[in-house]
Parts: structure tokens; C-alpha cells; sequence
């Protein structure tokens, strides 16, 4: 199973299957190295990348600009965010038209591009009727700065409800919603995924590792890494969450063996099989970190396994 190209949604743009996602750019990962990992991606077939204004105010959106000079950036299906605070103002956030609309030029001016491919609402915000955001990204889309629009961790009476208003007004529709999802976290499958699914909306997860759970660098009775997110969790093994979470890890490695997979790569290609899902964001904060992630599209879960990883990890829920 090497690395497809997908139908984004109910558009004819194809990605590849799995999306590289620039989180740790300018933060856990320099400006060098992080160019480095997104010309190694683009050099292995991946031509989805999601970046978001928020990320490290704006370096990672710089970063991903100046990796896809001289050519690149033709070859890539371009994704940003806008949603998240960028300044001390009262209408610093948000997704009003005033905050849309300010982003949007800031975002295109580091990235260093004329339009965006894909532009998300990177969270709900319930005092901004979703008509007001929609109309703003209708406008986008019209000027030709934004060529499609899409969601991220939206509940899905509120993807149905953007739906609705877009028919009804005829505006830009969400091709694309960009919920959690991962083997720790299943519960987008009870309402999400089948809304999705339904009406025909791309899938891009983010965490597909539990950032980070799914790695197999926390292991019970083993030394903590030196670097980790959930580090301080783990000084309390005891914890019921922690302690579900790194029984599940003991029991989700021996599966990934008998692939011959280690536990990141079993987890992406999980991810990559399930129905509804287009493409999981990588976040790689090292070069290794992509390698081993592009590997997982070699790998695919027999229905058996499948089964057994439902014993681990029960369909629809959290743990």
C-alpha cells in the first residue's frame, strides 16, 4: 500500500493520503531541519500540507513558504487555519469577517502565495453566527484568495448546520472537516464520521499518535524519554487514564510485530484504513520521525487485526 492520491471531498482534487502537518515548524523543530523534512515529503509523493496561522505565531506558516519557493509550490495542495488569537486585541480571534479577513492577507503574505487551497475554520465559536463565517470564506473563494473551505473539530450538528446555511444562500461549502481521531480516541465515529461520510466532506485527522501515545515511547516500567508532550502526565503511572493508556500501548506492540511494523507506523495505517477517513496529519518534528511515518503505507491491517485492535481500543469511544 504505498501512498495514494485521494479525492478531497466532493472535489476532483486528488491528495495524497497521507498530510504532512507543520505544527512543530518553528517551535519544536528549526527553520533548516523543518525545510528539510517538508522537500523529503514532497520528494516521497505527499502534496497535502496543513500549516495554521496560530503556529508558533506565524513562523510555521513562514517556513512552509520558503520551503515551497523556486517551483514547489505548484505541486502542493496548501492548507491553513485561521481561528486562533494573533494579537492582544478584542478582535484579535475569532471567526467573524473582521478577523477572517485580516488573517487571510496575513497568512497568504508568509506563505508567500497568491491563493490558499484549503482554508479552515480552525474551531467553532458559538457567539459568531456560522452564516457570518460563511459569507466571509464565500467572499474569499469569489476573489479567488481561497479555492475551498473546510472545518476543523466541529461537532456534527454544526457540519450540518454549515451545510444547510451554504445550500439555503448558496455559498462555499466545507469540503473538508479536520476532527481528533486516533486508536486512543474513536468517538468521531458515532456522529462525525457517518455525517461525513454522508455528505461527502473529506476527513483529515489530526493526532493520528495520541500525540505522541502511539509511538511506543512510553512504555510501562520503562525509562521516560528525554523529549516527550505527556511527560508530566507520566510521573503519575498510576493515574487511571495513564495507566489504560500505557496498558493499551503493551497491547497494541505485539499487534504492530507480527506486521513488522513499529507501533507509529501500525497506527497510521489504522487510520489510513478506516472508512470516511481521506488522509492523517503526520506531524514529524525530525527527518527519522517523517521516515518511519511514510512507511506506514506499506502496511494493511487483515480484518482479523482489525478485530483485535476493537478489543483493545472498543469502536466509539475514548480511553
Amino acid at each position: 500500500m504505498a501512498i495514494e492520491y485521494r479525492l478531497l471531498g466532493r472535489t476532483g482534487v486528488r491528495v495524497s493520503s497521507l498530510c504532512l502537518g507543520c505544527m512543530n515548524f518553528g517551535g519544536r523543530t528549526a527553520e533548516e531541519d523543518a525545510i528539510r523534512i517538508i522537500h523529503a515529503a514532497l520528494d516521497a509523493g505527499i502534496n497535502f500540507i496543513d500549516t495554521a496561522n496560530v503556529y508558533s505565531r506565524g513562523v510555521s506558516e513562514t517556513i512552509t513558504g520558503k520551503a515551497l519557493a523556486d517551483g514547489r509550490r505548484q505541486r502542493v495542495i496548501l492548507a491553513t487555519k485561521v481561528h486562533g488569537r494573533m494579537g492582544d486585541g478584542p478582535n484579535d480571534w475569532g471567526n467573524h469577517r473582521q478577523h477572517i479577513f485580516a488573517q487571510v492577507e496575513a497568512s497568504l503574505r508568509r506563505l508567500g502565495t497568491d491563493h490558499i487551497d484549503l482554508y479552515q475554520i480552525h474551531r467553532p465559536q458559538a457567539e459568531t453566527p456560522i452564516e457570518e463565517t460563511l459569507d466571509a470564506l464565500n467572499d474569499l473563494v469569489r476573489q479567488g484568495k481561497v479555492r475551498f473551505i473546510g472545518s476543523s473539530t466541529f461537532p456534527a450538528w454544526q457540519l450540518v448546520e454549515s451545510y444547510w446555511v451554504s445550500d439555503r444562500r448558496n455559498l462555499a461549502r466545507f469540503v473538508c472537516e479536520q476532527p481528533p481521531y486516533h486508536l486512543f480516541d474513536r468517538r468521531i465515529e458515532t456522529e462525525v464520521l457517518p455525517a461525513c461520510r454522508r455528505f461527502q466532506t473529506a476527513v483529515i485527522p489530526w493526532s493520528p499518535l495520541a500525540g505522541g501515545w502511539l509511538t511506543g515511547k512510553y512504555r510501562r516500567g520503562q525509562p521516560l524519554p528525554e523529549v516527550g508532550r505527556h511527560l508530566k502526565a507520566l510521573e503519575n503511572p498510576d493515574d487511571p487514564g495513564v495507566a489504560r493508556r500505557l496498558a493499551a500501548v503493551e497491547a497494541l506492540l505485539p499487534l504492530a510485530q507480527e506486521m513488522g511494523a513499529t507501533l507509529s507506523q501500525f497506527a497510521l495505517a489504522w487510520n489510513l484504513q478506516q472508512p470516511g477517513v481521506t488522509a492523517p496529519i503526520i506531524g514529524p518534528r525530525t527527518l527519522e520521525q517523517l521516515q518511519d511515518n511514510l512507511a506506514a503505507t506499506q502496511f494493511q491491517l487483515s480484518p482479523e487485526l482489525l478485530q483485535r485492535v476493537d478489543g483493545i481500543c472498543p469502536k466509539g469511544q475514548s480511553i
